[in-house]
């Protein structure tokens, strides 16, 4: 894993769950709290000159896993600080507030944000009335 970039494994996450995604940070968040953005790593930087550890190791993302045991897992079995978001509409929120939720109720929430049609927007009458 550590000859990998950081960009692979987020396709790799995705491929499991395309309405998540994951964002790498230089620093751990506090539980519950966002993690800055200006501390956001590039997709294109190695793992091994992001990660604490110098191990290899795999990270369980089975459904039933939480947000906060995935995120955990990362930090605690690789040394990596990651943030799960999670997609609403055109939009990717962080999951702080929902990290009690698993990966799959997050999935699922993401998808459901997607079929969703938006709000018909009102007609207007544009003619001229003198």
């Amino acid at each position: 894993m550590e000859e990998d970039i950081i960009r692979n494994i987020q396709q790799n996450f995705q491929k499991h769950y395309p309405h998540l995604k994951l964002q790498f940070y230089k620093n751990p968040h506090g539980k519950g709290e966002p993690s800055p953005r200006q501390e956001s790593l590039s997709p294109l930087l190695p793992i091994e000159e992001v990660t604490m550890f110098h191990t290899s190791g795999r990270i369980n993302i089975d459904p039933v896993r939480t947000v906060a045991e995935v995120e955990h897992d990362f930090y605690r079995l690789m040394g990596l600080c990651v943030q799960i978001f999670r997609q609403a509409g055109d939009l990717w929120l962080e999951t702080t507030g929902t990290d009690c939720q698993t990966l799959q109720q997050q999935e699922d929430k993401g998808k459901e944000s997607m079929n969703t049609a938006p709000d018909e927007p009102e007609e207007y009458d544009l003619s001229d009335r003198d």
